[in-house]
């Protein structure tokens, strides 16, 4: 263990006094260990999380820079300082496949509003006391971090949930992506009438939470346990409405995104492996917050996006939902469509706001629902789009 992580350690520990005992296991290892899990029912007595510090990573800071390797304790100190990057480290070679020999088309989209009535009747059923019920549960444990035990054990209190709503419909399959950490990704497929190998339609958000220090508290109520709520409720409508259509849906449920994408850049390598054909993707990450002073409305990603599916996605918010869309930008790297856009899919991104208007609580043990301008009505918006979503690119006949 390097000295810096000896002396940063116990420094954080003591400046939060209800910081995890800290413990130096083998290797450099380090094991946090304090107050379970709260709202969601934990049946451990602290926190573990596997975490060796000294662990050399590949990282990547920009489009165009070259991977460096660095420590874990170095990529986290990089977060902390608001780094944006992609932890290529078990998929360096992501991309390479559908540069080489494209595993997906590309698409034009339909003009959205095509079928209203159908999608406005799917949204009767969405209900905000779902949503709550579940939120609070899902940020009450202590952390959600894919390295630890609590995000182990939130991800499968979220499959559980999964399963319960799907209980009577066998046709859905609900599958585990693993992965060499603890918490697995979660992919939610609906049957579909097609081709076997027809592309699918991409609904996601990321199950993960960290705080800045990630062995301390980190309820990620937006961040993003209200896109991961939104894209549930939007699952629980179209399986009340016996959904199926044309083309395959998917919804998923990434792991280790605050990790630098890790579960999204997984699952898109194998997909371009497979050559499974993706028509299009949505990732909802944070859709909750409506900034005091400010006017709500959903932030259309418009940079590291698809520019036809991005147009796309305005129209069904000027479609369907109640409040208006603005263009905005977050970066490189900064959520899980940028996997998909890495490996040759056309990808796209809508947030809760403009981004300089977003959640500045993330990160933090004030992450929580418990605030005036977070809005579970506002969430519902965002399900709404995702069912919009769904609905139309399965079952309008593609234009590519």
């Amino acid at each position: 263990m390097h000295l810096a992580t000896l002396f940063t350690l116990p420094l954080l520990a003591a400046a939060v006094p209800t910081a995890p005992h800290l413990v130096q296991g083998q290797q450099g290892q380090v094991v946090f260990s304090g107050a379970g899990a709260g709202a969601a029912g934990s049946a451990s007595s602290g926190i573990k999380i596997d975490l060796d510090l000294d662990d050399l990573r590949l990282v990547q800071f920009g489009e165009r820079e070259p991977p460096v390797w660095i420590t874990e304790l170095e990529k986290i100190e990089a977060k902390a300082k608001g780094r944006r990057f992609m932890d290529i480290t078990e998929t360096p070679t992501l991309g390479l496949t559908s540069f080489l020999t494209p595993a997906s088309a590309k698409y034009t989209y339909p003009k959205p509003g095509k079928y209203a009535k159908e999608v406005k009747e799917i949204y009767k059923s969405l209900s905000v006391e779902h949503m709550k019920t579940f939120l609070k549960k899902f940020s009450g444990f202590k952390t959600r971090y894919y390295r630890s035990d609590t995000g182990r054990e939130s991800q499968l209190f979220l499959l559980g949930t999964l399963r319960e709503i799907a209980r009577n419909y066998p046709e859905v399959t609900i599958k585990e992506f693993e992965h060499p950490w603890a918490q697995n990704s979660i992919i939610v497929r609906f049957p579909h009438s097609g081709p076997k190998d027809a592309p699918v339609v991409v609904v996601g958000a990321h199950q993960d939470s960290t705080n800045m220090w990630p062995f301390l508290p980190a309820p990620g109520a937006d961040d993003d346990g209200s896109g991961t709520t939104s894209s549930l409720e939007a699952f629980r409508a179209l399986i009340g409405a016996n959904f199926t259509a044309p083309f395959p849906v998917e919804f998923h449920w990434y792991s280790a995104e605050e990790g630098g994408l890790l579960g999204s850049q997984a699952i898109a390598k194998s997909y371009e492996e497979k050559g499974i054909k993706v028509r299009a993707m949505l990732q909802m990450d944070m859709t909750a917050w409506v900034k005091e002073g400010t006017t709500e409305s959903v932030g259309v990603i418009q940079d590291f996006v698809d520019p036809a599916l991005t147009e796309f996605n305005w129209g069904l918010v000027e479609a369907y939902l109640d409040i208006p869309p603005v263009k905005t930008q977050c970066g490189y790297a900064c959520s899980d469509h940028a996997s998909f856009s890495k490996a040759g899919y056309q990808s796209s991104f809508a947030i809760e706001s403009r981004f300089e208007d977003s959640n500045k609580n993330i990160h933090s043990t004030s992450d929580t629902i418990d605030h005036p301008e977070f809005s579970f009505t506002h969430m519902r918006e965002f399900s709404k789009l995702a069912i919009a979503f769904a609905y139309e690119l399965s079952i309008a006949k593609s234009d590519k």
